[in-house]
């Protein structure tokens, strides 16, 4: 998630770029870096770390020039450094690349422009795009991008600039990219708050949009050369709305952005045709004897849903704790177990004292973490990113998805690495991973029914939550999300022991929610809707699309789409967290900072 800024008018190119930059530095922070088309040529000055450290290089610079393009990075491929900050170029300087998103191809890309010649000097993905829209270029720049894009895989925003035009060339599919039209002068951004002191006048680019920015005017056209009529709409948000995204909150954006993170997690790594996953990691499958998953709050449930992946599809016991238990119950470790740290922000102290308990005992350690540079990722021997981007609301979504997408991936990679997965069922799990964003926007779509629901639960005082199998960690996902914020008591039960307890509490006044899938435990949840209805309960049931019996025993019914069993969480979270959302709304709470929390918890 990278924040890009484009312009080309009559204004010094490096104090807009500058300002755009800083009004995006949330969406990406581990370096920056500017091309400007000056008169002595394409000039680019990047520097890793904070914004500051390219301001700071630009007084010595002096960079002047009416066209630049401008980035700030949250590092996918590659570590936070100089030469892997964009813009990237090629050899002879003459074009300058930004480029937000993932290449899934750019591997073979890559190899395949080294043995024609082309040097590399980052560990990027977004590099090969330079070198491919090199080689296509016959002195039109627009034409030469649009060739290159025919052979790349993956999500993109991405922004070329070239010494001879003075013209900036845009293609966006997947990651965002939005035009900012003024007189005599015209703009370019992955976000609206870049824009905004200069211009209310937006264009927003549709996914396979390519677009040509210059001085007098914009032209759009499909990946085909066909023109395409793109509306300008007049922005009225303040500025804290436009870094939402429009959106009130930003748990609420960040709900919405769980397509592209998946997009994201997922992009480049799934291995289809070989029925694998790469995820770059040193790991030896087959020396591991059982994991032990230390986590805390969110990111706990994300480690007690891979614990059921990894049983299944790898065979390998594995533990699921508490961090701030696991440290004190002298955890039986030996230099065959595998310690998995999972933390979104890399810093949460109870995981780290965990996960150095592990490694004090022998065990060899891997994180599951977005935050790149962060404590856990400096104390482990391998890290899985998870590519969820800066998380601004207290209470996760979005990386908790990427989580549990992330649990996925690594359990169909070690099934695979022990001969326990077979390259069929491997390929089965990889294509329905594949749909997961498309998954997700189709239960987006159903937010004014979710609304309706809270609308009518919003009043009561307590809540339940019941799931089985993987779907037990998402209703006790479900329930920490309502009491986070909005302050309801909420209980949950894998759905199986609601009997030896918790049934007590059941009466005309509790809502539940049921977890009640297509799964082999679907018939054994549908028993379970029985007991609640049998006592009074309101059954608010999460259930497959195309179920006809659930309807005749929940009072509401909220349909996702069928995927595979194990994936199911992923799809099943987001009416959870919608319901949530909707819930804290009504009640009038505070969502994206709610009371006695922290975004992340850095004392014991």
């Amino acid at each position: 998630m990278c924040g890009i800024v484009g312009y080309i008018g009559f204004r010094n190119a490096t104090d807009v770029l500058i300002d755009g930059l800083r009004r995006l530095e949330y969406r990406g922070y581990d370096s920056a870096g500017v091309a400007v088309r000056t008169p002595a040529g394409l000039r680019v000055v990047k520097r890793s770390g904070k914004l500051a450290a390219l301001e700071s290089a630009l007084k010595e610079e002096h960079l002047e020039g009416p066209l630049g393009i401008g980035h700030t990075r949250w590092a996918t491929h590659g570590a936070p450094t100089d030469p892997n900050a964009h813009p990237h170029t090629t050899e002879d300087g003459r074009i300058a690349v930004i480029h937000n998103g993932i290449i899934e191809n750019y591997l073979e890309l890559k190899e395949a422009l080294k043995a024609r010649g082309h040097r590399f000097t980052s560990e990027t993905d977004s590099e090969v795009l330079a070198h491919l829209i090199e080689e296509k270029y016959q002195g039109d720049l627009f034409q030469a991008l649009k060739e290159a894009l025919k052979e790349v895989r993956g999500a993109y925003a991405v922004v070329v600039a070239h010494e001879d035009h003075q013209e900036i060339v845009a293609a966006r599919t997947v990651s965002p990219l939005v035009i900012g039209l003024g007189e005599g002068e015209n703009f370019l951004a992955s976000d609206v708050p870049a824009l905004l002191p200069y211009t209310r006048r937006m264009v927003f680019l549709h996914d396979g949009d390519l677009a040509r920015i210059t001085r007098e005017g914009v032209e759009v056209t499909d990946l085909q050369g066909n023109p395409l009529e793109r509306e300008a709409v007049e922005i009225d948000w303040t500025l804290e709305a436009a870094e939402k995204g429009g959106f009130p909150h930003y748990m609420l954006k960040e709900i919405y952005e769980q397509p592209w993170v998946l997009e994201n997690t997922l992009g480049g790594r799934l291995r289809e045709e070989e029925g694998d996953v790469e995820l770059g990691l040193g790991l030896d499958p087959m020396a591991i004897d059982r994991i032990h998953v230390i986590a805390c709050g969110t990111a706990a449930y994300a480690g007690w849903y891979g614990k059921y992946l990894l049983e299944a599809l790898a065979r390998i016991p594995t533990e699921w704790d508490v961090a701030s238990e696991y440290r004190y119950r002298d955890p039986v470790v030996d230099e065959r177990t595998l310690a998995i740290a999972i933390s979104q922000s890399g810093e949460t102290i109870d995981t780290l004292e965990g996960l150095r308990e592990a490694k004090r005992k022998g065990a060899r350690t891997l994180g599951v973490i977005n935050a790149k540079g962060s404590s856990i990722t400096r104390e482990v021997e391998d890290v899985l990113y998870i590519h969820a981007g800066p998380e601004i609301g207290v209470a996760s979504t979005k990386a908790y998805m990427a989580m549990l997408a992330a649990m996925a991936m690594l359990a169909v990679h070690f099934g695979r690495k022990r001969g326990i997965l077979s390259k069929e069922e491997a390929q089965r799990l990889l294509k329905e991973m594949r749909k997961l964003p498309r998954l997700v926007e189709e239960v987006l779509e159903k937010r004014p029914l979710i609304a309706h629901i809270a609308e009518k639960y919003h009043q009561a005082q307590d809540f339940l939550f019941l799931g089985r199998h993987v779907q037990a960690p998402t209703a006790y996902e479900g329930a920490l999300k309502l009491k986070e914020i909005s302050y309801i008591h909420a209980e949950a039960y894998p759905a199986g022991e609601m009997k030896h307890g918790p049934i007590a509490l059941i009466d005309e006044h509790l809502p539940v929610v049921v977890l009640a899938t297509k799964g082999p435990l679907y018939e054994k949840t549908l028993s379970n809707i029985q007991e609640v209805r049998a006592r009074g309960g309101k059954v608010i049931a999460i259930a497959t699309e195309g179920d006809a019996e659930i309807p005749k025993l929940a009072q509401d019914v909220l349909y996702v789409p069928e995927v595979h069993p194990l994936l199911a969480p992923i799809v099943s979270v987001v009416p959870l967290q919608l319901l949530a959302y909707e819930i804290a709304v009504l009640l009038g709470r505070d969502v994206d900072q709610p009371r006695n929390l922290a975004k992340s918890v850095t004392v014991e």
